[in-house]
């Protein structure tokens, strides 16, 4: 894309968007089911906010973080007349008719709408979103921070004080799988920052069974333990990543590549005694209990620091075959995690704005808003990454931070070209 915006064939990126982006990828059949399914459903035929209206306009807080009810009710009028979901009759609501049509809907719809809509969107022309026949994907978590209100407390908790000081706000904790090559976010687990059950493995759980097969999933080392990389090898998914030092494994057999065989022991079984017969197993090639042991492949490699002492790197995958997937390969993938960590900022700087607070003041309305911004992060994510395969460009080349700014300013002008 030229600094004109032009992302090939002589369209401009202007032409592609309109808040009608929202709709064409969040389309009005997949809110009523998602409406429907939640028994959500509008209360009375007729009735001023219905829950479909409801669940774009939630959205579109997302789009204007900085703007309160009223004033987004205002923008967006318009263009709910154009996708006929504004009644003439109806008047602009008030902020608390708007509140009150929020905790009607609650957050299940938007959640159920999420898990419905949100699929990869690249496909195998789209630069960096494969590896061989595996779809890159990547795991990873981030923090916001939420109104401090008592019950927000009491849900989320306070994380991150320093020196004995109580934290400003609470946090909720979104732990969320992307699709490296395009960002979007295809799958999200919320949950707090304080507390047992709140960790990032501990969410992470909740998304190993949504896996596919045809998927390679990175994660960092804090993701994991013997029982969740079973749980993550067992939805059929290709896994690489990266492990801690105190990781124990043994050199079955050097290969070719660089990397070497080697075998994961469950972390109970600590004494040689129990190790030693599951490693020779292995050795030989033989068939482990998946309960007890299980075969995979480790490619290291150091990453030199400023005063060259480096850091070695350590990565497990269960691609045991350096034909299918060489460790340089491997090794140049698992930095894809980083397109991760890319998605997080435009959540959280682009869409949000750095240093903002949420606006929900109660649970239900948080884990609603955090869907919302879910959702509009997709749309806009799934939007740039068709414009640019189509141009034949990476989807990094598209800037997300001006296509925000470009649905902002065309927010009266919904319509969405084939």
């Amino acid at each position: 894309m030229t600094q004109t915006g032009v992302v090939g064939g002589g369209d401009r990126l202007t032409d592609w968007i309109s808040l009608g982006v929202l709709a064409f990828w969040v389309p009005r059949d997949a809110v009523d089911d998602a409406v429907a399914g939640s028994g959500r459903g509008a209360r009375r035929a007729g009735g001023k906010l219905p829950p479909h209206v409801m669940v774009y306009f939630v959205m579109a807080l997302a789009l204007f973080a900085d703007d309160d009810y009223e004033e987004v009710a205002a923008r967006l009028t318009e263009t709910l007349r154009e996708w006929g979901c504004w009644d003439d009759a109806w008047e602009a609501p008030t902020s608390g008719g708007i509140t009150q049509a929020r905790q009607r809907l609650g957050a299940e719809p938007m959640a159920g709408l999420f898990a419905q809509v949100a699929v990869p969107v690249a496909d195998e022309e789209t630069a960096g979103a494969f590896l061989g026949p595996w779809r890159l994907m990547a795991i990873d978590g981030f923090e916001w921070d939420v109104p401090a209100t008592q019950e927000n407390a009491a849900v989320f908790g306070f994380h991150g004080a320093h020196d004995r000081q109580e934290a400003a706000f609470p946090k909720a904790r979104v732990v969320t799988i992307s699709e490296c090559g395009s960002h979007a976010v295809v799958g999200a687990v919320i949950g707090g920052t304080v507390g047992k059950g709140t960790g990032e493995q501990v969410l992470a759980r909740q998304l190993y069974p949504r896996l596919e097969e045809d998927w390679l999933l990175i994660a960092d080392r804090g993701f994991y333990t013997w029982k969740d990389w079973c749980a993550a090898a067992d939805s059929g998914a290709a896994l690489l990543w990266r492990v801690k030092s105190w990781v124990r494994l043994p050199v079955l057999e050097l290969l070719p590549d660089g990397s070497y065989r080697s075998v994961l022991i469950d972390s109970k079984k600590n004494r040689e005694s129990a190790r030693r017969p599951l490693i020779e197993a292995a050795r030989r090639g033989e068939d482990l209990d998946p309960g007890q042991a299980r075969h995979i492949r480790v490619i290291e490699y150091e990453v030199p620091d400023r005063d060259g002492t480096g850091e070695l790197i350590a990565l497990i995958t269960t691609i045991t075959d350096p034909q299918a997937a060489p460790a340089a390969v491997l090794a140049q993938a698992y930095h894809q995690r980083w397109e991760h960590e890319t998605g997080n900022q435009q959540l959280k700087t682009y869409l949000r704005g750095p240093g903002k607070v949420l606006r929900s003041r109660s649970p239900d309305m948080v884990r609603q808003e955090i869907y919302g911004y879910l959702l509009t992060h997709y749309a806009i994510s799934a939007l740039t990454c068709q414009a640019a395969t189509a141009a034949g460009i990476d989807p990094d080349r598209v800037k997300f931070k001006r296509t925000v700014r470009i649905v902002r300013r065309r927010v009266a002008v919904p319509a969405f070209p084939p």
